[in-house]
């Protein structure tokens, strides 16, 4: 019997027996020898069945306004006049400044700081739960933020508090998409881990407004107020985790079935002994139960587990490096600097159209993300975003400075800037509603439940790590190359574009389970959307002929084999 018909008939055997609990067989509909197992639905219907879940889901994402309060508030600092008097050095004029070294380490060691935590301290939530993680974290940021507000005129005491509040930022950025995606209906899934990058953008543009309305201040009221606010950001969601259940897988994986049910039944707003919670007890249990017998997971599973995780692990990798070498963080970190430099007085008030536009187009992402599935978002996103590149890079380096970068000071043309401004909008509209939400929606249902959060740790972990690399180098970079800079994100992309087609697979509509076993039949991704999963399979349906493409290419055929 093949691999895939022994899953068949251990969902259905599972299935016909808590149905005879129930005495409800017929629930289930037995159409063919193999005994195929036929899902029930959840009895409820429309936006009602799944209004507790989403409020729990969107009470969860606000983590993401933490991470993206701190990208919209840093872009701003660096260029307050009390932030660069304490923190900054004196040039030979007697005027304070930032070096690009400091800036830059300013900036970015916050995503070292992301790195550690997201590997390190989301073992809470392997160990004690997905809620008492978050809780972890969250402390650990607030105790980040203490730091830079204690700061006084040592810029490493700042430095040292943003690599803290990093590592709570770092643990959320795991565990808000982690806990998502397990508790929310497979229809919704998409959806709903999207609104953790509505709340970054939501930040984003908060984070621009503060900064907006403290600057004309000269004392640290201007960078002090908006890191204060930050403990109202994550005080808030300290009090939004006590109103949301616990993942039902986790507490299925410590065997505290009872809770899991109740859970469940919060989450589907059905009593616990229903007959769909119970099949949903038993499928997970099934998935529980199937990791257990191989043993705790380590590190290495990672490389050398079934089904395909060395090719699982690479692709979550590739995807949020690439969501990096997009150039957003070019834009977000560095706002303020990109506006003054196409000759803009009040960067800071120009900024904030970033912040409008990001957040706008964000919505559009809600939609999208499960409605035109996951590759078409990321292959749609690469092309827009380099028709954009094209042309702002384009005009920065052509039309800008009429009289040449070198008298950049003295000329610049307002048409160009101004076009620039307008397709750097329009780059921002491409990359907020397909690569940014979509690696979050990808990496949080692509991993089997034993390995996922070290798994989700470690994409998010070289997400960091190239935000760094760009938000450290940007300064240097810049000043050598200046907008000939776009050409390098462009050139990222059209190589996002091909690494999409060929090794992402589509996991629209999939419960986690099913992503497992369209691994376990090595499906191609391209062909990916013509899978089926086994409870809707009919007699004539032969998983086989989406992987014959395999053998024309020997690379594809080793690296995707299903064993």
């Amino acid at each position: 019997m093949s691999s895939a018909e022994d899953r068949v008939s251990s969902h259905s055997s599972r299935a016909v027996d808590v149905m005879e609990d129930k005495e409800d067989k017929d629930a289930f509909e037995l159409t063919n020898p193999d005994q195929q197992y036929h899902e029930i639905e959840n009895p409820n219907s429309g936006f009602a069945a799944y209004m507790t879940v989403s409020i729990c889901c969107i009470m969860v994402a606000f983590g993401g306004f933490i991470f993206g309060w701190d990208t919209g508030t840093i872009s701003g600092f660096v260029n307050m006049s009390d932030f660069k008097e304490r923190f900054g050095s004196i040039s030979g004029e007697g005027k304070p400044y930032l070096s690009k070294v400091r800036t830059g380490l300013v900036v970015s060691i916050f995503n070292i700081g992301c790195a550690i935590g997201g590997v390190t301290l989301t073992k809470v939530g392997d160990v004690k739960g997905r809620k008492a993680g978050l809780t972890t974290v969250i402390g650990t940021y607030i105790v980040g933020i203490i730091i830079q507000i204690a700061s006084i005129n040592k810029w490493y005491q700042y430095f040292i508090g943003r690599i803290i509040s990093g590592m709570g930022v770092g643990g959320i950025a795991v565990l808000c998409p982690l806990l998502i995606s397990e508790v929310s209906p497979k229809h919704l899934r998409g959806t709903l881990v999207s609104i953790y990058q509505l709340n970054v953008t939501a930040g984003i543009f908060v984070g621009y407004c503060t900064n907006y309305g403290t600057k004309t201040y000269t004392n640290s009221v201007q960078w002090r107020v908006p890191l204060g606010l930050g403990f109202a950001w994550a005080l808030f969601m300290l009090g939004g985790l006590t109103f949301v259940p616990e993942s039902p897988r986790f507490l299925l994986e410590k065997e505290r079935e009872e809770e899991a049910r109740a859970s469940l039944a919060k989450i589907n707003k059905l009593p616990g002994d229903h007959p769909f919670i119970q099949q949903e007890i038993e499928l997970i249990t099934a998935s529980v139960e199937e990791s257990a017998m191989a043993g705790d997971a380590s590190w290495m599973e990672l490389i050398k587990g079934k089904p395909a995780m060395l090719r699982r692990t690479m692709m979550g990798i590739m995807l949020h490096s690439l969501q990096q070498l997009t150039g957003c963080n070019y834009f977000f970190y560095y706002g303020t600097t990109i506006f003054q430099a196409v000759g803009l007085e009040d960067a800071f008030e120009t900024a904030i159209v970033f912040g409008v536009v990001n957040f706008a187009s964000t919505f559009f992402a809600l939609y999208t993300v499960d409605h035109f599935g996951r590759r078409g978002c990321l292959l749609w996103g690469c092309v827009g975003m380099v028709c954009c590149y094209v042309v702002y890079a384009s005009v920065g380096v052509t039309r800008l400075w009429p009289d040449g970068y070198d008298n950049r000071d003295f000329n610049t043309s307002k048409g160009a800037g101004n076009c620039m401004i307008v397709f750097a909008c329009f780059f921002i509209f491409s990359f907020a509603t397909t690569w940014a939400p979509v690696p979050f929606v990808i990496i949080a249902e692509s991993y089997p439940l034993r390995v996922k959060a070290k798994a989700m740790s470690v994409a998010i972990g070289a997400n960091w790590i190239w935000g760094f690399l760009i938000s450290f180098f940007t300064p240097f970079i810049t000043e050598a190359i200046n907008f000939y800079y776009g050409y390098v994100f462009m050139g990222c992309m059209v190589f996002a574009f091909f690494y999409v087609y060929f090794f992402v697979p589509e996991t629209q509509g999939l419960t986690l389970e099913e992503v497992n076993d369209m691994y376990a039949d090595g499906v191609v991704p391209w062909r990916s959307s013509e899978w089926v999963p086994l409870s809707k399979r009919g007699q004539d349906y032969n998983p086989d002929a989406l992987v014959e493409d395999t053998t024309k290419a020997p690379f594809f055929k080793k690296f995707m084999s299903k064993k």
